[in-house]
């Protein structure tokens, strides 16, 4: 072991930058935390990873209020009927 280091050109945060993900905070209800924490004990995976798939299973089965061909026919439809 050295005596002293050099520090001068260091940098603060992870040592490995990662990729794909992005670090947020964000609150949940202490039930849905709770819930999520035991069942992912029980499957033997971490409960940030089981909520992360339930996202995008819901993203995945979840389609849009309308899309833009809904979006023109409507206005289509609105501005025949105003004149």
């Amino acid at each position: 072991m050295k005596a002293e280091y050099d520090f001068s050109k260091g940098e603060r945060g992870a040592v490995i930058p990662q990729t794909g993900k992005t670090r947020i905070t964000i609150y949940i209800d202490d039930d849905v935390l709770e819930a999520f924490r035991e069942r992912a004990d029980n499957a033997g995976i971490g409960y940030q990873s089981m909520m992360n798939k339930a996202m995008r299973e819901y993203i995945a089965n979840t389609r849009p209020l309308f899309d833009e061909n809904t979006l023109r026919r409507v206005i289509r439809e609105e501005m025949q009927a105003v004149g």
